[in-house]
């Protein structure tokens, strides 16, 4: 039988990753880690976190606003960036450190270097130069922003990666791109007092979610004062006099602005893993091709997380990781369950859904019974604010059961992660219409729509 000095190498230290080898270095079994940059990954270092403490930072001009409805006087007040980007870069620390005592106390051992893959059981370690063998090997390396090399000037653009640390907030920004990355940085950008413009090639911001809340999202952006230009895209970036930036759409327009961001998608962080030594299958973007269980097409490496490119999201990671320590070291095969998973958009209002949109559903059933409400929340009656909100309930007519749920507005996220629970468990809007209302709230909408707002069949709206 072979020896090898590790029964688990996990190559990546992100959430998917440090569960992974936390949780079987807990076991008993010899785990090594390898991460080249911090643990946490994309989530902790240079995504979600950082993002939703940029959102919460971006939020209080709106609060300051609306607080004088409500009796209050609010004085002058300014915000100072770099205080902002201390305060992040401190709280970032702290989890960082919370990852690696996981790991520490767990046994495994941590390899803060870049590693290769030699073979299907060897690995290089760079930063000493030595290699080192193991049973199974995980990779969860994750994925990067595009860059967009064909984009003349794309060498004087940053992504989302570089907007966490920029060393002074723009005057003005422009953003490419209509996913969850740039909506959410143009609401950020808008919210700091940053002039800011969102540019989208297709006809629609937010391509994955439902129309309705798309439209309503795009409506409610454009009021704040954020320029959204779809069917465009950039052309060309110039640096201009006094070191500002010159963007020309295809559009023919120009733009001067201080920043350009691109938010066009992320590609898994393959190049250059070795993957091609250990005999690894990868696919058109180079992300690495596997199977129900997250194994390669090689018996001992499995993969997990971005860079599989299933389904980009922290939680899908972990859930991953978990499935793939039932598979590979308790015996109990369990393959990683990626449907009616909940997400949120923390655009401003936010967005929260999970299940099927009112297109998708109409596309696999016969006919739709669509619930749908518009109104402005509790919290807009005494600010002044129009800001309007919007709940959609899309239900299979033939049985009732609700496929999809989708929130435009305040605490969307919140409620997308407790409808998940009853659209997972496959409940039916009889069952919603049976639960009492907790008044006065914005989420009891979601069980006091009686009547269907309208109805689809055949994939076409009908009265």
């Amino acid at each position: 039988m072979a020896s090898y000095d590790y029964d688990l190498f996990v190559i990546g230290g992100g959430s998917g990753g440090v569960r992974a080898g936390r949780l079987t270095a807990a076991m008993g079994k010899r785990v090594a880690i390898a991460e080249e940059h911090r643990f946490g990954g994309t989530c902790v270092i240079r995504g979600c976190v950082p993002k939703k403490l940029f959102v919460y930072a971006s939020q209080f001009s709106e609060h300051f606003e609306d607080a004088a409805g409500y009796g209050w006087t609010v004085g002058e007040t300014s915000f100072d960036w770099p205080t902002l980007i201390a305060n992040k870069d401190r709280e970032i620390a702290r989890l960082e450190g919370i990852y690696r005592g996981g790991l520490e106390r767990a046994g495994a051992a941590i390899i803060e270097s870049r590693v290769v893959l030699e073979d299907a059981h060897t690995v290089r370690i760079l930063a000493e130069d030595r290699t080192v063998t193991a049973d199974t090997i995980l990779v969860a390396v994750g994925g990067h922003s595009q860059r967009h090399p064909a984009l003349p000037g794309a060498e004087l653009c940053i992504t989302s990666s570089e907007a966490f640390n920029l060393p002074e907030l723009p005057k003005a920004i422009a953003i490419e791109g209509g996913g969850y990355i740039a909506v959410e940085f143009a609401n950020i950008f808008h919210g700091l007092g940053v002039e800011t413009t969102l540019i989208y090639r297709g006809k629609e911001i937010l391509s994955r979610f439902d129309m309705d809340l798309r439209r309503a999202l795009h409506r409610e952006m454009e009021k704040k004062g954020i320029r959204i230009v779809c069917q465009a895209v950039a052309h060309g970036v110039k640096r201009c006099e006094g070191g500002r930036l010159d963007l020309v759409l295809s559009t023919g327009e120009a733009l001067r602005v201080d920043q350009v961001m691109l938010a066009i998608g992320r590609t898994p962080n393959t190049d250059g893993l070795g993957l091609e030594k250990a005999g690894v299958e990868t696919g058109p973007v180079g992300e690495i091709i596997v199977d129900a269980h997250s194994r390669t097409n090689v018996p001992n490496i499995y993969a997990i997380g971005d860079v599989t490119n299933r389904l980009q999201l922290t939680p899908v990671a972990i859930h991953e990781a978990m499935c793939f320590v039932d598979t590979v070291f308790r015996g109990r095969p369990t393959a990683p369950d990626l449907d009616c998973v909940a997400t949120a958009v923390f655009s401003q209002p936010e967005i929260g859904t999970v299940g099927l949109s009112e297109d998708d559903a109409g596309k696999r059933f016969a006919e739709l019974e669509v619930y749908l409400a518009i109104f402005r929340p509790m919290r807009h009656t005494l600010s002044g604010r129009e800001e309007k909100m919007v709940m959609k309930l899309v239900v299979d007519a033939a049985s009732r059961r609700v496929l999809g749920a989708h929130v435009l507005g305040p605490d969307a996220g919140e409620m997308a992660q407790l409808l998940a629970i009853p659209i997972k468990a496959g409940l039916t809007k009889d069952d919603f219409d049976r639960t009492m209302a907790v008044h006065p709230t914005a989420a009891e909408e979601l069980v006091t729509m009686y009547t269907p707002s309208y109805r689809v069949r055949d994939g076409e709206r009908v009265g």
